[in-house]
């Protein structure tokens, strides 16, 4: 269960930095999942927090499980 809860993190720390790179600096356009996302329309750079504070939850839920 804590490598699942890793993989998570991760994957959701990948997009969210994807789509905060893209929406300050225009660059990296079709890259991370936001961006494909019609719905987000306008909530990018939200969306993109949301993602890298869903990321850190998820490391921190992953750490507070033991290994075994």
């Amino acid at each position: 269960m804590k490598q699942i809860l890793e993989l998570l993190g991760f994957l959701a720390l990948v997009q969210g930095a994807l789509g905060s790179v893209h929406e300050i600096t225009g660059r990296l356009h079709g890259w991370g999942l936001v961006q494909r996302l019609d719905f987000l329309d306008g909530y990018e750079i939200y969306a993109s927090v949301t993602l890298l504070a869903l990321a850190f939850a998820l490391f921190a839920a992953a750490e507070s499980r033991k290994s075994g």
